[in-house]
């Protein structure tokens, strides 16, 4: 296929993301984030990110032309995240990207979010191998994955989480610790001044007849509430560097640990680590540790593409340009809840026949 530059919008979560990529290179992308409006509640609002998508579309969309120094028609294809994520936000997206793609009269191409995460790590580092590890962890995914042909073949998942994600439990222990929302960098930033050895947190499924590539970190995030609470039924002050390393040590270790294995399970010698608890310094700085001892080669993304962006999802619709994947349908819908099996989602919506 010819070299077009694809616009990539995502809309899943709190995040307004437009990015232009062409031929692998990313071009431009902006951002618009919706956080500041949720902290209050203590996590994500859906009416509220949906309404901030739609003010956010147009100047995000026009910020990312102008990074790129483009404009509306050099776009040769649209790529939109189409699911998993909340229903409102997603359907702002789709509706703005399918508006742009009909009057600029190019393909449409709806993509997975997760996805999306993964080829984000090929606008720095280049194409993935063939095979390679995939760790995704977010603040509501934690997945194992085995990654060939990220645009053509079917993903293979190893493990996942059987509860609470790792940023979820983030999100969640620094509420009860008394920190702001998003949980994951304000407990990493908590977490600089703390001994990681000072609570004896439990590394969940992590015993010989566990799961070898699942997750859950449900447990983990009760008992770091209990030893909060502990210190506050007692009047004292909860030493909250320690807390905060503790906690961050046991995610890593948990995470690294089962990435590392299933790398050597399956006799694959490149883990990519994406997503948004990719940021997380003492899992980018563990994985190095563990990917150097075990002679695997490390690729993560830097922070700026860890979190959600639109730079990500026109990654993925770029590849599959150029793999010469079929449009999107134009009634192509959204699924708040796929699953992961596919980079291109075109899921349609069904109406009920009346009886």
């Amino acid at each position: 296929m010819e070299s077009r530059v694809v616009l990539g919008i995502e809309s899943s979560c709190d995040e307004t993301g437009a990015g232009l990529v062409r031929n692998g290179r990313l071009l431009g992308h902006s951002v618009a984030s919706s956080m500041d409006e949720h902290a209050r509640f203590g996590g994500v609002v859906p009416e509220i990110a949906a309404r901030a998508h739609l003010h956010a579309f147009t100047p995000v969309v026009r910020e990312a032309l102008d990074r790129a120094g483009l404009r509306m028609a050099d776009i040769g294809a649209v790529t939109v995240t189409t699911g998993p994520g909340l229903s409102g936000a997603l359907q702002v997206g789709l509706a703005g990207a399918k508006t742009l793609a009909f009057s600029l009269g190019v393909p449409l191409y709806g993509v997975h979010h997760l996805a999306g995460h993964v080829a984000a790590d090929t606008l720095e580092h280049g194409p993935l191998p063939d095979p390679c590890m995939v760790l995704i962890v977010s603040g509501g995914h934690t997945s194992l994955l085995l990654v060939r042909d990220l645009a053509r073949d079917p993903i293979t998942h190893l493990g996942d989480t059987i509860d609470d994600a790792a940023g979820e439990c983030f999100d969640k222990v620094a509420r009860v610790f008394g920190l702001p929302y998003p949980g994951g960098p304000a407990i990493d930033r908590a977490a600089r001044d703390g001994d990681p050895r000072a609570v004896a947190f439990p590394r969940p499924l992590s015993g010989p007849r566990d799961s070898r590539h699942d997750f859950s970190f449900s447990g983990l995030k009760t008992s770091a509430a209990r030893w909060a609470e502990r210190y506050r039924l007692r009047g004292e002050e909860l030493p909250l560097a320690d807390g905060a390393a503790s906690l961050q040590e046991a995610v890593a270790d948990v995470l690294t640990r089962k990435a590392v294995a299933a790398c050597r399970e399956h006799g694959v010698d490149t883990l990519v680590v994406v997503g948004g608890v990719a940021a997380n310094s003492r899992v980018r700085a563990l994985a190095e540790e563990r990917c150097l001892a075990a002679g695997i080669t490390l690729r993560v993304p830097p922070p700026k593409l860890c979190t959600d962006n639109g730079a990500m999802i026109a990654s993925v619709g770029d590849l599959l340009v150029r793999a010469g994947a079929e449009p999107a349908p134009l009634d192509v819908s959204i699924d708040p809840s796929a699953p992961l099996e596919y980079a291109a989602l075109h899921p349609v919506a069904r109406v009920a026949k009346a009886a």
